[in-house]
């Protein structure tokens, strides 16, 4: 008899993390993960089982699949936006061909059990290409705007379209009506900022980036101007979107695809949030315009309207908060 469990891929990035120790806290271990590299030995054993490969290794998938009995999965698995700037086909082949690899191991999941398998899927706002003139006078919501102007970003609105046709056209019949084979949900998440992983050179980070050179006592370039302004969000907020999205009944959804935001500071205006903490920081500006045109084309904030209706979002750290309460405590924990 295959084992009841939960398969997270990518888990070895932070969400992941994060995404484990709160399953964990919840009394749910029954969690195999999937990376290309070995789990990380803090949370290792806070999960079942750690498995080393890729998921464009269908052998593998079908190993797990023969295996296991899937509950859901957290598909957090993908090539970031930078690198995938750098490699477009391999973008492609990690972020479109691995999530379609996973949408048919749910597929072939759901028809073995008879039923649902819930999915979960972190696209981004690089799924928008906004004007400039649009970008300030508009708040985004989900269906508008959608000329992502990255691979990354191309990559992620095609695979908010594939999650939603298996939604769509897959079912199994059940009693008087038809049940959905996959049950795909995929929250559009701003940059994110987190006080414990130093940021790797995406294009939403220069704000984490600032806020960990200060810490660092090292001085910091930003590559956009000083009023570039886009939505983010801190870590703990992100985790707990996923959660509450995953844990709220499918009749209270009306979409696939949310979005979710916190707050959206302009790099001047973050940059002298940092300075209140760490009043030493240098901060200064060195403008890359191929990526200062990529955020440009980004909203400057976005409408989450659906989530706070349909699944009660609501971000628990504003600007101050994020700081007094989440980054500075953390950063200097670090220390």
């Amino acid at each position: 008899m295959r084992k009841k469990i939960i398969l997270i891929t990518g888990a070895n990035g932070e969400i992941g993390h994060g995404l484990i120790d709160i399953l964990n806290k919840e009394g749910i271990n029954d969690i195999i993960t999937l990376d290309i590299h070995p789990l990380s030995i803090s949370i290792s054993s806070k999960v079942s089982n750690a498995i080393s490969g890729s998921i464009l290794d269908k052998n593998l998938l079908e190993q797990i699949n023969s295996e296991y009995e899937i509950t859901s999965i957290y598909h957090l698995a993908a090539l970031l936006s930078t690198r995938a700037e750098f490699s477009p086909l391999m973008a492609h082949e990690v972020n479109v061909t691995g999530t379609l690899n996973l949408l048919s191991l749910a597929i072939d999941q759901a028809k073995s059990q008879g039923r649902t398998i819930k999915f979960f899927f972190p696209s981004s706002i690089a799924v928008y290409g906004m004007n400039t003139i649009d970008k300030h006078k508009n708040t985004v919501k989900e269906f508008e705007y959608c000329y992502p102007q990255t691979m990354y970003g191309c990559n992620k609105l095609y695979c908010e379209n594939l999650g939603t046709y298996y939604a769509n056209y897959y079912h199994r019949l059940s009693d008087d009506y038809q049940e959905g084979l996959v049950d795909f949900r995929a929250i559009r998440f701003p940059g994110i900022i987190s006080a414990s992983t130093v940021p790797s050179g995406g294009t939403s980070d220069f704000l984490p980036e600032m806020i960990h050179a200060a810490s660092n006592n090292q001085s910091y370039n930003c590559f956009v101007k000083k009023t570039t302004r886009i939505p983010f969000m801190v870590m703990p907020d992100a985790i707990s979107a996923i959660q509450k999205l995953m844990n709220v009944e499918k009749n209270r959804l009306s979409q696939n695809i949310f979005n979710v935001s916190a707050f959206n500071p302009s790099a001047d205006e973050f940059s002298q949030k940092v300075k209140e903490y760490f009043p030493k920081a240098i901060i200064d500006y060195t403008i890359n315009y191929k990526r200062q045109g990529v955020v440009d084309s980004w909203p400057a904030q976005i409408d989450d309207s659906a989530a706070r209706t349909q699944w009660s979002w609501q971000a628990d750290f504003n600007l101050d908060l994020a700081f007094e309460n989440y980054l500075i405590q953390k950063l200097k924990k670090n220390e």
